[in-house]
């Protein structure tokens, strides 16, 4: 598959899934607002679909930008997803609360996504 279409595909499903889960979160967890559960189920969504957009950002930067730090900023910004994401998603719908330890790993694997778009921008013609 072509890198720049790698990104587009991957931030497009991500975007997707995310306005699917936010809509299983209100409509089947719903309730209170207040309910723990879905506020944990919140964040797994809208920080989801942050990244589905960093991702297509990616794509775009990648139809014009021959750099490495594209794709890997691509891939940590995936990385983050599945931990940080997949993680609260994993504790909302098992309560297995043990796996909170990815959640950061997540966190900081956004940060350097986001650090390496800014080297990208330093580096790039």
């Amino acid at each position: 598959m072509d890198r720049k279409n790698l990104w587009l595909i991957l931030g497009a499903f991500n975007g997707a899934f995310a306005v699917l889960a936010g809509a299983y979160g209100a409509h089947i967890i719903g309730g209170d607002q207040l309910n723990p559960t879905l506020i944990t189920m919140q964040k797994a969504v809208r920080y989801q679909m942050y990244h589905a957009i960093a991702l297509v950002i990616v794509a775009l930067l990648a139809r014009n930008i021959e750099l490495k730090m594209v794709d890997i900023s691509g891939w940590l910004f995936l990385i983050g997803i599945i931990l940080f994401s997949g993680s609260l998603y994993i504790i909302v719908f098992t309560g297995m609360q043990w796996i909170e330890f990815l959640t950061p790993i997540g966190g900081f694997a956004f940060t350097f996504g986001w650090l390496g778009l800014m080297y990208v921008g330093f580096k790039s013609k």
